[in-house]
């Protein structure tokens, strides 16, 4: 904070009288024009006077100063620099800041706004947590001791963020007025949420070394915290659009993205490098495990939602009338649209080309010797260029053509998947060499790019097509098939590799073979060591389901995806609306 002198407290400081400069040509004097997309675009604006000929700032016959300060806000817009300048010369220093910042479009924040983006980020950071250890570093952690097919039952606890427009009707509609709208869900779902990993803490060890016995009992503790992180995520939503002002409500998903990610990011990849006994070593600090991990989520759900009990929720959030019938019924008339019944089979089908190689080729990898430390960095490495993607999409998506992004991205994205099955076909024994972690770095943020392009493509679009009275509903709806494209088929995906796969513990002591397909785990082939024996794989079954999504991906884009998408494309607004 910068200080004054005493003198300058006393009257107010004023610039100083601009020197006569010397005359101009018209030329030289004419606003250049200026290359900056403005809301102004959208209306007409009446030819301004000059502003010596206008009636003085502070006076306009026949104008409230409301309606005075309007205009003047409209007008100083489409000032240049130096006439911004010269028009405030007869303000306060004070007075002469909020001027031209205005005039610049640098409006600030309020401190109500800034407290809700803060409140946004922690809440959307506890979703993140149970997210990242639900999808992302315990399907790893199994992979030590489970088989494919296994890791499939696991990957059911997934389904539930998918399919949260079931129910999120409810979660709209019933409520505890004097808890208040969202206020009445998210409490509860938090002490839930604490509560589930507070007692999976004390037990975590003992269901994480064995995890064959306690399979269905993981399964289901972490498809409860899926359920109610995506019921917590509905209202939170909600909540999103009266906690921030209107000019700055388009922060909510900025809010979302940096949340989400970071307590997603934090579960999955520093989790999962802070677990491991080998980064332990090399950097000599010790193990986090598993239920230390979980006490903290635990802590820092109960803590948050301690918070939101000295928070009050606005009453407007409140006293609205949300009917469920009537959200369930607008969801039917939605799907009746023949258009919207061709994007969601696209929907269904866009993502099956590279199942395998979401589901399985990191798993893969860490099979084949690649440390989770070294997955975890690379990872990391590729979380900024995901934001820059995101930026880009949003950039590459505008005007009359959003899917144009989209479809493009689909070729370097099945050309990835080719490139990362190769890649585990032709894996080097450990140590890896920095030339293949080089590799893997770039073919990873190769992909990621690929992908947060499609997705802020298909975004755009259904921004675009969402009729703007259940806008809410119209966009949730699509967002649904959007996610179950990916998760719906990937329980299959790790079925098939099981299926298609054929190994065998082979005791040449014994002269025995025993088909087993434990031995693509670390626990299966410990214990056909301790029999004497040797796991061999004679088939991965890994490479046909590739083979078969990559396949069934190329002629689904060439034949379906694309010629539907860019008649869709150009299917008129109106057509995908129901009311307006």
């Amino acid at each position: 904070m910068t200080t004054t002198s005493s003198s300058s407290k006393h009257k107010p400081r004023r610039r100083q009288p601009q020197k006569a400069k010397t005359p101009v040509s018209d030329s030289d004097s004419m606003p250049q024009p200026r290359a900056h997309a403005t809301s102004l675009e959208s209306i007409e604006i009446v030819p301004r006077t000059p502003i010596g000929s206008r009636t003085p700032r502070r006076g306009n016959a026949g104008w409230s100063p409301d309606e005075a300060g309007h205009a003047e806000e409209v007008e100083l817009s489409l000032l240049g620099e130096e006439e911004r300048r010269r028009a405030a010369s007869d303000l306060t220093l004070e007075e002469e800041q909020a001027y031209l910042a205005q005039a610049d479009g640098k409006k600030s924040f309020s401190a109500r706004d800034k407290r809700a983006i803060v409140l946004l980020i922690i809440l959307y950071l506890i979703q993140g947590f149970p997210l990242g250890l639900a999808l992302g570093s315990i399907p790893f952690i199994l992979r030590e001791h489970l088989s494919y097919s296994e890791i499939a039952v696991f990957s059911l606890a997934g389904y539930p963020y998918s399919l949260k427009l079931l129910w999120s009707p409810i979660v709209d509609s019933k409520f505890f007025p004097s808890i208040g709208r969202r206020k009445s869900w998210i409490i509860p779902m938090q002490i839930i949420i604490g509560t589930i990993m507070l007692a999976m803490s004390y037990n975590a060890e003992e269901l994480m070394n064995n995890p064959g016995d306690h399979l269905y009992t993981l399964s289901a503790a972490f498809t409860s915290l899926v359920f109610f992180s995506a019921t917590q995520d509905i209202a939170v939503d909600g909540w999103a659009l009266t906690l921030l002002s209107e000019e700055n409500l388009s922060f909510a998903s900025t809010c979302q993205t940096i949340g989400l990610n970071t307590g997603y990011l934090m579960s999955y990849t520093v989790f999962l490098a802070l677990n491991s006994e080998d980064f332990a070593k090399r950097w000599g600090v010790p193990r986090l495990t598993l239920g230390t991990y979980l006490f903290f989520c635990a802590m820092m759900s109960f803590g948050v939602t301690v918070w939101l009990l000295f928070i009050k929720e606005d009453k407007e959030s409140t006293e609205e009338d949300i009917s469920v019938k009537a959200v369930y019924t607008t969801m039917w008339q939605i799907c009746r649209l023949r258009h919207v019944q061709i994007l969601l089979v696209v929907h269904l089908l866009a993502k099956i080309g590279w199942q395998a190689n979401d589901a399985v080729t990191q798993l893969k990898m860490v099979e084949k010797g690649l440390g989770r430390e070294d997955l975890a960095v690379t990872v990391l490495i590729d979380f900024p260029f995901q934001i820059v993607g995101g930026w880009l999409a949003g950039k590459w998506s505008r005007g009359d053509k959003p899917l144009r992004a989209w479809i493009y991205a689909f070729w370097p994205r099945l050309a990835l998947t080719l490139l990362f099955t190769l890649m585990v076909y032709w894996f080097p024994k450990p140590p890896i060499s920095t030339s293949f972690f080089v590799l893997l770095v770039t073919a990873t943020i190769a992909q990621s790019f690929a992908g947060t392009i499609q997705f802020g493509g298909i975004s755009a679009f259904h921004t675009r097509i969402s009729d703007p009275v259940v806008g809410g509903t119209y966009m949730t709806l699509l967002n649904t098939f959007t996610n179950l494209g990916g998760t719906l088929p990937r329980y299959f995906v790790l079925k098939g590799v099981d299926l298609f796969s054929v190994a065998t513990c082979e005791i040449k002591e014994a002269g025995l073979s025993v088909k087993a397909h434990e031995c693509v785990s670390e626990h299966g082939k410990s214990a056909c060591a301790d029999l004497g024996g040797e796991c061999v794989t004679e088939r991965d079954g890994y490479y046909i389901v590739s083979a078969i999504c990559l396949g069934f991906g190329v002629l689904s884009v060439i034949f379906f995806l694309i010629p539907t998408a860019r008649k869709l494309q150009a299917v008129p607004v109106s057509k995908w609306r129901i009311y307006s």
